[in-house]
This record gives structure tokens, sequence and C-alpha cells, in this order.
């Protein structure tokens, strides 16, 4: 992996997703440190990024977190990401002594209907120039 990459955390996210595409907002709007770097899953750097770690095909249908050479997916990518943004997010890191199971659990559901119920785009829009550098793609 270049420097570029392995340099702070960073965020895959489902590019045509209005609710991952909220949850980007969020992060860029919380994180004071600016460390997250994003791509859209599908993007060119998403794709070989996913490939490196899931060379024999689907990489999880998630919100990913690569952090420190780390993978992390649904809930515990999520539970990292409101950790590293401090401030009253970090309290949400307690969320960490439920089961994984549990957690992923309430995960998935919203995953599985965030379409239904935030919509989609037809394409991933680009971001605003004052974060531009922060995408990878």
């Amino acid at each position: 992996m270049s420097e570029s990459l392995s340099a702070g955390p960073i965020l895959l996210f489902d590019g045509v997703c209005n609710l991952c595409h909220a949850a980007v907002r969020f992060v860029l709007r919380h994180d004071r440190e600016a460390v997250f770097r994003f791509a859209p899953l599908d993007s060119e750097i998403g794709r070989r990024l996913m490939a490196d770690r899931f060379p024999d095909g689907d990489p999880p249908d998630s919100v990913i977190l690569i952090e420190d050479g780390q993978l992390r997916v649904r809930s515990e990518a999520a539970l990292r990401i409101a950790r590293r943004l401090g401030g009253p997010w970090s309290a949400l890191w307690v969320l960490r002594l439920l089961p994984t199971w549990m957690r992923d659990r309430v995960y998935d559901a919203v995953a599985r209907n965030r379409y239904r119920w935030f919509g989609r785009m037809d394409a991933c829009p680009s971001p605003d120039a004052r974060v531009r550098d922060r995408f990878l793609a």
C-alpha cells in the first residue's frame, strides 16, 4: 500500500446510498483533527483496497474502516469511527460491551433497508471543494 493510503484511517462507503452520504457528511463535520479519509466502495481505489483483503470476491455490504492495517466492518467500524471523533460521540464506545452478534443484527437491519428508508442516488456525488483532498477517489 502506498504511503498516502497507509496514513490515517480510511472509511469506505456505499457511493449511491443517501444514508451513507449523510454518515460521511457527519464524520466530516465532527472530525476536528481531519484524520479520516474516504472512498466509495465501488470506486477504483475502493475496489483495489477490497481486492487486497477479499481476494475471493464479495466484500461485506457495509461501512468499512481500514485503520492501522486492520479492517473493521459493520457495528465495529461504526463504533470505532464514533470513538475516534471524540467528544460526546466517543461515549458510544460503551456499546462494545454488547455482544457483536447483537450489535450487528441491528446494523444489518438498517443496512438491508437503507435504500427503502433513505433512498439512493444514481451516482456518487463529487465532494465539496473544501474537503475534496480527503477523498481518495
